[in-house]
Parts: structure tokens; sequence; C-alpha cells
């Protein structure tokens, strides 16, 4: 069996360093708001080209507390795609706003720039484009109507750390941008953690107040606040494997390039990298009209899958609202989605595997 991910093989590569980072943290004693976090937050900071990081408890608090920083609240309205992991738009309900969802281009599966201006209303007070799969979103064109509109942006980069638009990194468009550290993520740790990027001095003294239940020194609560502080240990994890994310990036590229040369002339929708944008292929999704059929066949022949996502986010229950009818891309995008293995311990031999796997399952539909 190739299995879709196995985080077993990373981490057996760098277990000496990691159980070192690990314990680097025990003797110190320093668990919460410690010197491996503000560590983490300088590099990060530095490599996205941001004056400012925020480490936070998940990628999901990135988003709420984002937004919260930025002054959504009940009365506003934010616009977000219809095709993502629920939490885009989950959070803008946290913040007590209402999310107003856009479709998606159907070849990066992007926010559709074009639908955003026709949805910005006089109580839209932001816009969340979704980098999704490692791909970015058009930020040129985004962060122009945020700006024209005096609307704030807030990049949804948690499956795109290391992407890049117009040769600028994700996470340095908006008025701040949201990182994910889930453990299946291109940087991921060995829990849960999260991000906020910005530029905003405002912003990143908000996030770090809110973060700490509104504290402002010495225990004085200026504010109604929350507990989501990015642990120290997962914080010296991270920084062990950021420093190999550029080469797992590459490795990452090279599957994809791989990939794209040995499935062509399939009955598959292979993922695009429209210029000028740089993918990192967090996932490597292609599509089909049979696509449970294709996972399936795949299952037998002993290839792993997953699919990213059944439902769009405007149809999950929780919103339940008519997604086939006002946005097509995202309903069909949803019914054909599959990714295959991606990543950067796969071996030549298993992604050759993959896509004699891939030809055979095809050809038998």
């Amino acid at each position: 069996m190739i299995p879709f991910l196995d985080l077993t093989r990373q981490h057996a590569a760098l277990r000496a360093e990691l159980i070192d980072a690990a314990g680097r943290v025990l003797d110190s004693a320093r668990f919460i708001l410690g010197p491996e976090g503000e560590a983490l937050e300088q590099e990060l900071a530095k490599q996205v080209g941001v004056a400012h990081a925020v480490g936070v408890a998940s990628g999901t608090d990135a988003l709420r507390l984002a937004l919260a920083a930025v002054g959504v609240g009940p009365g506003h309205e934010v616009i977000t795609a219809a095709f993502s992991f629920v939490a885009s738009g989950s959070t803008i309900v946290m913040a007590g706003a209402t999310p107003v969802f856009v479709d998606i281009d159907p070849a990066t599966y992007a926010l559709d720039a074009e639908g955003v201006a026709p949805a910005i209303t006089p109580r839209t007070r932001a816009i969340v484009p979704v980098h999704l799969y490692g791909h970015a979103a058009p930020m040129d064109r985004i962060a122009e109507l945020g700006r024209a509109h005096g609307v704030a942006v807030i990049e949804d980069a948690a499956q795109a750390i290391g992407a890049t638009y117009a040769g600028r990194p994700v996470g340095a468009w908006g008025d701040a941008a949201c990182l994910s550290f889930y453990p299946t993520k291109n940087l991921g740790g060995c829990g849960d953690g999260g991000m906020i990027l910005t530029d905003r001095a405002d912003v990143a003294e908000r996030v770090r107040r809110l973060r700490h239940h509104g504290d402002g020194g010495r225990y004085r609560h200026l504010e109604l606040g929350y507990s989501s502080r990015l642990d120290e240990l997962q914080a010296a994890l991270l920084r062990v494997k950021l420093r190999r994310l550029e080469a797992w990036t590459a490795a990452r590229r090279r599957i994809a390039a791989r990939y794209r040369e040995g499935l062509a002339g399939l009955s598959l929708t292979l993922p695009v990298e429209r210029e000028p944008a740089r993918h990192v292929y967090h996932l490597y999704t292609v599509r089909h009209r049979q696509r449970d059929a294709l996972a399936k066949a795949l299952a037998q022949l002993g290839v792993g899958t997953a699919v990213h996502y059944p439902i769009p986010v405007p149809g999950q229950p929780m919103f339940d609202l008519p997604a086939e009818r006002q946005w097509p891309e995202a309903s069909r995008a949803s019914r054909e989605v599959l990714s295959l293995p991606c990543y950067a311990e796969l071996t030549d031999d298993e992604v050759t595997r993959v896509m004699r796997s891939v030809r055979a399952a095809c050809e038998g539909l």
C-alpha cells in the first residue's frame, strides 16, 4: 500500500533533532510564550517578509483572531470562497459576522476575483481569499479591490506556506494572513498550532492581546480575549522543520511535475500552475467525473487517496444553503476532486507506481 500521507517517514529522518528540541523545552521549563515561540515568529516573519508574526493555538484561531483584530463583528459581512475547509466560513460566524460566499475559479480553486466586486456591500468589512491546495489566489486583483473599497484582506494561507504570487510570498499581500501548523500541512507540528502574519502594528498588537485574555500587562484585561497561544514545544519542533521547508517544497514540485507528464492524456483534469503563481502542492488534486469509482479502484490497487472536500462550505449542514444553484463551480468540484499522494518522502518508485495505478484505474472506468 502506498499511503496517502506517511508522517512517520518525515519524523524518522528528523528524530534526533526533534528529540533535542523537545528536550530543550523541557530543560527550560518555559512552556508558554517563551523564547522558542518568539524565535519562530521572527523566523517566519523574515521568511515571508512581514514586520510581525504572532503564534496562536491553531489555524482556526488564527482566522478567528485576525478577523477580530481588523474589526469584524456583528452586523458585518465577510466575503470568502465557497470551496474550502469549513473553517474559512465558520470563523466568520464565530466573529459575529455573516459569510458571503463567492464561487471559485474551476482551474485553480481560488476565489473568483471577478465575483468579489459584485458581492461587496456597505456592510462588507473583510475579504478572505483562500490559497487552496497550495496555489495562490489572484492577490493583485483582490488587494486592489480591498484598497478601493476600504475593506480589509485576510489571506487564508493555511495550505500555502512557501507559495508566491508575482514573486511575492503569500502572507505578505493582505492586512493579515493566517497559517496552520496542523500535522498534515507542508509545515506541520506534532499537534495543533497557527500563526498570524501582518505588516500592521495595530493588528499584531491586538492579536497578541486577544490571544491572552485581552491582557494589557500586569493582569489588566483591556477587552474580552481568548486563550490561544502557540506552546513552546510545538514552536521548537516547527523550528526544526522550518529549515527543511524549501527542500520539501522542491520535492513536492518535482513529484507534481512527474505526475503532470505521466498522467497526461487521461480522462482526468490535472492541477494547473497559473502564472504568476508558484504552487507548493500541499495537495495534488485531480478531477474525474467518476471520482468515487476512481478512488475505489485505486484503493484496490494499493494507492491511498483523499477527498478535499466532499461538500462546498455553504452546503455544509451548519449553513445549509443551496450550493448547487448559487455556487455551481464549487459544487461540481466537491463531486469530482481527488487528492493523490504528494509528499517529500515519496520514493521515485512509489510515484511511478501511483501513475501506473491511476492509468490502469482510468482505463478500467
